[in-house]
């Protein structure tokens, strides 16, 4: 694999900057400033931005996220290039159809998700996070916790579970696309 394809292929923490980007707090944010809110570096945000831009999620400055690419990877694709490995009963922290959003708009089931994590107080099926630091993410932004939930519903979700993460993940898509409008 030669340098070129080696930095168009993409990873997780490319969605997981693109999240932050939809988060309220994130819409003004410069590389920097999210790579500080991820506790990531900022060379890794920008080797993850230059992946977004080939992969046609953002646009050629980088400056803008293109919604419908990424909403249509979320909704089809995120499942099949990183999967959510399900792993045994963990204390951690809420995630999926078994978190806000998702599990206010879904009878609850007798299966809770979790990251793993020594501080949540929720005993369920562990599940491996999109980002490594999910946990420290989702203490420190609750619009970051709730699109990676949204995210993991789509990564292990059932159909219905799938259809409430688009509706919530629309809900943020199009408070983004209003501020970007201003």
């Amino acid at each position: 694999m030669n340098m070129q394809e080696k930095q168009s292929v993409m990873r997780p923490l490319d969605i997981v900057i693109l999240l932050k980007k939809l988060c309220p707090e994130g819409y003004g944010m410069n590389g920097k400033q999210v790579a500080e809110s991820l506790s990531i570096s900022a060379a890794e945000v920008s080797i993850a931005m230059d992946r977004n831009r080939i992969a046609g999620l953002v646009d050629q400055r980088k400056s803008r996220i293109n919604t419908l690419a990424l909403k249509e990877f979320l909704v089809y694709g995120i499942r099949y290039c990183f999967p959510a490995g399900i792993g045994k009963l963990e204390r951690g922290i809420p995630t999926a159809s078994s978190a806000s959003p998702i599990s206010s708009k879904i009878a609850s089931g007798t299966e809770s998700y979790v990251w793993k994590d020594s501080s949540g107080t929720v005993r369920g099926q562990s599940i491996t996070p999109l980002y490594d630091k999910a946990p420290l993410a989702a203490r420190k932004d609750k619009d970051m916790y709730a699109l990676l939930v949204i995210v993991d519903s789509f990564r292990i979700g059932k159909a219905r579970e799938r259809q409430v993460a688009s509706e919530e993940l629309d809900k943020y898509l199009e408070r983004y696309a209003e501020h970007k409008q201003q």
